[in-house]
Formats: structure tokens, sequence, C-alpha cells
């Protein structure tokens, strides 16, 4: 089987995949209301200071160490969880909430996009639907949505603390590859 941890394997890449996985469950199950008396508002702290303070210095970081997109994935993500946990005390519409997640949603779209290895990519398009989904249930004021994005974003999560914790345990992060075609075995 193919270990390929050298593909995002970096320190600065473990800890930042760490930081999102953590925000991402604890953000995504106050959603599911899973766990009772549990809500979103109750990550609003470590949204701040683990997904938006950490997550933000790891991808300068990154930057310093010319790795662009993960220096870019990190700090914007890291920005926009600082400014989700900072403005959670403010009163303000279910639409300019759902605007801000749908903003949201669009930056976790780019970086699916831009490409990268395949647990990142999981994570990023896990984010944009989650982010879409939680959008689109503020803008219509429903509770079944958000609870739905709420569950996009824990699979998000448990991707991105996959992918840390394959890297550091040398676990795979890639499917083992078939033979193209019957009866043809690999050699090597």
């Amino acid at each position: 089987m193919d270990n390929d941890v050298s593909a995002g394997s970096s320190t600065t890449t473990i800890v930042g995949r760490l930081a999102l996985g953590i925000t991402l469950l604890a953000f995504g199950l106050g959603y599911t209301e899973l766990i009772d008396g549990v809500t979103a508002a109750d990550a609003v702290t470590l949204a701040q200071i683990v997904g938006g303070v950490a997550l933000f210095a790891v991808g300068l970081i990154a930057f310093r160490d010319r790795d662009a997109g993960t220096g870019t994935a990190f700090t914007a993500l890291g920005a926009l969880w600082f400014t989700w946990g900072a403005s959670a005390e403010a009163q303000v519409s279910d639409n300019a909430a759902g605007l801000f997640l749908l903003l949201f949603a669009l930056v976790a779209l780019s970086l699916t996009l831009a490409g990268g290895d395949v647990l990142s990519q999981g994570t990023y398009g896990l984010l944009f639907v989650a982010m879409l989904l939680l959008a689109v249930g503020g803008f219509a004021d429903s509770g079944f949505l958000a609870k739905a994005g709420g569950w996009f974003a824990v699979a998000a999560g448990a991707v991105a603390w996959y992918a840390a914790t394959a890297a550091l345990a040398h676990w795979p992060t890639t499917l083992p590859r078939r033979a193209a075609g019957r009866g043809v075995t690999a050699t090597g």
C-alpha cells in the first residue's frame, strides 16, 4: 500500500490541518445538536483562537517557507474563522450571517478548485458544501439545512484530522492503485 505521506506532511501543514480539523469538528457538532446543550455558539472561542489566530499564524509560516498554496489556504481560513468568532456577539440579520457564510463557502470552493492532494481537496470540498448549506439555511431560516451543514462540517473536520494524523503516524493518504486490466499484476 502506498503511504504517500510526503504530500502535505510538513510540520506547518500538519499543525494547520489539526487546527482546522478541531475547529470544524467543534463548529459542525454544534450545528448538528448531536451533543445535548452544545451549539455552534459554544465553538466561538475555539474558532477564534485555534481556527483563527493559530491557523493564520501557520499560514504566515507557510508563506515564509515559500508554500503559497498552504499559506493562502490557512491565512484565508484563519481570517474567516477569526472574523466569525469575533462577530459572534454582534447582532446581525439572518441574511447578513448567510452572506458571510456564502462568502466563506466561495473561499472554500476556490481552495478546492486550486488542486493539491486528495485529502486537502476533500476537506475543502466538504467545507464548501457545509458553508453553502449553512448560508442557504440562514437565508431560508431552515434548521434542517443548518443541521445538514453541520454534518458536512464534521466530515470536513474528520478528513482534516485524518490527514494530519496520517502524516504523523505514516498512515496511508492515498488509495492503492489497481492494475490496468484483468489478470495484470503489479511488479516491483
